[in-house]
């Protein structure tokens, strides 16, 4: 890179760490570590929100989906409405009436401690994983671009997302995602403007090309639960929306960073519904790639012509084509998505370590003083976990994603099992044990059939998988607990005793 481009990119890594830093001096109690004293305003905590929404992933997965395919994936982001509209409803006010900092512990009033340690215990699990996948991710763009190794990459962002995580507690998690929120925003901005100005026919060969194509289709709007066909993915996206404002920690800790339950609500719908047009943003960014380099195809290199290089068109687009000082603020767009999601990651799980076991289980007389130190003890580790995780992706990938694989099982029985608590009354321990159970065995069964070549395999498309076994432990939870008040009428009132001692 040019000596400006790594300016750019010094200043802001060093700025975010010192302005996310800067709050330690107002997280001197646990509980302003982890709910910032519920003094933020609508607009900050729906920023959060946005950016947690954003990540490497987003930066790079969907405008490689649109250069190889279509603006199908948008469908996903067209069913966060009804999920937002499900949690303003249900859940929202449902976390907000208590005082709880961890999303788990409704899950031990409603079904006893057994599902509150699987909540939080696979919770943790997930974001380690994810913490490792985006820190791997984001390094895999950045060292061509900066000519880093893979693990200095690794190693400077989580080191410096740890630090201020846990300095700053949820206070800073929640302002440097606004920060990276907007960055990460015009920085695509600036794509399309410098995308549309490349094309040598200007912005009409966009639409020219792409409608010869057909990149903006939003797939088939025929519902067939086979292929990932429009309904395919709005379905799943609605399951996997409702699951993040529904029970993630990352969502729900901000809800209680908010001043009131209105104030919460509606933090929740503005970051649900900024996200829908800068995902399209994104979309339009792998759609003007796609006609920049069919109208000009000798600036894309050989190797990165076919379908399963779209993932690396941006990146090298932002390495070859961008001005002097440009690339290293897309680069720095890039870090801050990877940033944001991996500070979100460890505070929220600095909050579920410390509630759910050290609290809950070792230390239910700790202090304020003693939980502050361990929430910071707890990011500090788990921001060196993640990262050493990460490390571990470069040489045995392919073993963390059976790990992914598996994780994504157990956590998306968690969504059927909140559902369960939520909206049935009757459903108690043993019903929610049998649905857990026998969704779990869903799950399993949809996830690895084909892949371990079962006689019966699971027939669907994989984006059913978290579906089958989310309704699963909702319908039998439902059902037991219905046939449990039968049986409950037919016995008649329990019988009461009398003291007959006089």
């Amino acid at each position: 890179m040019h000596a400006l481009d790594i300016a750019v990119v010094l200043v802001y890594a060093v700025g975010i760490t010192i302005f996310g830093s800067w709050f330690y001096r107002r997280t001197r109690s646990a509980s302003a570590f982890m709910t910032a004293g519920q003094r933020l305003p609508v607009w900050v905590v729906g920023m959060s929100i946005f950016a947690t929404y954003l990540s490497s992933i987003t930066f790079l997965a969907l405008p490689g989906k649109a250069y190889a395919a279509d603006w199908s994936p948008w469908a996903f982001s067209l069913s966060i409405p009804l999920a937002a509209w499900v949690a303003v409803r249900w859940f929202v006010p449902l976390y907000r009436a208590t005082t709880d900092a961890s999303a788990y512990t409704y899950l031990e009033r409603r079904f006893g401690l057994w599902a509150r340690l699987y909540g939080a215990s696979f919770y943790l699990l997930t974001q380690i994983a994810r913490t490792a996948t985006i820190l791997f991710l984001v390094a895999l763009p950045l060292e061509p671009l900066t000519g880093w190794p893979t693990a200095w990459v690794i190693v400077v962002t989580g080191a410096l997302v740890t630090l201020y995580t846990s300095v700053g507690g949820v206070e800073g998690a929640i302002w440097t995602d606004v920060v990276q929120g907007i960055i990460l925003t015009v920085g695509s901005v600036v794509c399309v403007v410098i995308l549309l100005a490349g094309l040598p026919q200007g912005a009409a060969q966009l639409f020219e090309i792409a409608g010869q194509h057909d990149k903006f289709s939003l797939g088939s709007f025929a519902f067939d639960p086979l292929s990932a066909g429009f309904w395919t993915i709005f379905i799943y996206g609605l399951f996997i929306n409702l699951q993040n404002f529904g029970i993630d920690q990352s969502y729900v800790q901000r809800y209680q960073t908010a001043q009131s339950l209105p104030a919460a609500r509606r933090s929740l719908w503005l970051g649900g519904l900024i996200y829908i047009p800068v995902s399209a943003l994104f979309l339009l960014i792998g759609t003007a790639l796609f006609a920049f380099y069919r109208a000009q195809p000798e600036l894309l290199p050989e190797a990165l012509r076919g379908i399963d290089a779209a993932d690396r068109v941006f990146p090298h687009f932002m390495a070859t084509a961008l001005p002097v000082g440009l690339t290293g603020l897309l680069i720095a767009a890039l870090f801050s998505a990877a940033q944001s999601t991996v500070t979100t990651s460890i505070n929220s799980s600095a909050t579920v370590l410390l509630s759910d076991f050290y609290v809950r289980l070792l230390r239910p007389a700790a202090s304020d003083r003693e939980q502050l130190r361990v929430l910071r003890a707890a990011s500090l580790a788990l921001g060196v976990i993640g990262t050493s995780a990460a490390l571990l992706m470069i040489s045995i990938k392919s073993t963390l994603d059976v790990w992914w694989n598996l994780a994504g099982i157990f956590s998306g029985g968690m969504l059927g099992l909140f559902l369960l608590g939520a909206l049935s009354r009757r459903a108690g321990s043993v019903q929610a044990g049998f649905g857990m159970g026998l969704g779990l065995l869903v799950l399993v069964w949809a996830a690895l059939s084909a892949k371990m070549g079962w006689p019966f395999t699971n027939p669907l498309h994989a984006f059913f998988t978290t579906v089958l076994g989310t309704l699963t432990i909702f319908g039998v939870g439902v059902v037991l607990s219905r046939h449990r008040a039968r049986l409950t009428r037919r016995e008649g009132p329990p019988l009461t005793i009398h003291d007959n001692r006089d």
